[in-house]
């Protein structure tokens, strides 16, 4: 697992990461890519909240509010992180966790 320094643009409150599909949006992209493994904060990998969830969705068992409870626990991490934990070992890039049919 790489880990991806979070780039912070302070005039502008963009949060990047450099990936093997350019620079993207912390908040927009990179958590909902099936690479993403955490954030790190301080000293320890916190696991990413989407990865939780997965297969409550895969189930059908997701209350509603689920997703939207992720999204805003991944953004506190990002918000206190440093680092991206990334799975992304081949170089493929960005690859969307969800997907519909």
């Amino acid at each position: 697992m790489k880990s991806l320094p979070i780039i912070r643009e302070t005039a502008t409150d963009k949060v990047q990461v450099e990936c093997a599909s350019g620079k993207l949006a912390v908040h927009t992209r990179c958590g909902l890519c099936i690479h993403c493994k955490g954030v790190k904060v301080g000293a320890r990998i916190m696991p990413s909240p989407y990865d939780m969830i997965t297969g409550q969705i895969q189930t059908g068992v997701m209350p509603p509010e689920a997703l939207m409870e992720a999204a805003m626990q991944f953004n506190t991490l990002v918000r206190d992180g440093s680092e991206i934990a990334c799975g992304d070992e081949t170089g493929a890039g960005y690859t969307p966790r969800f997907r519909s049919k």
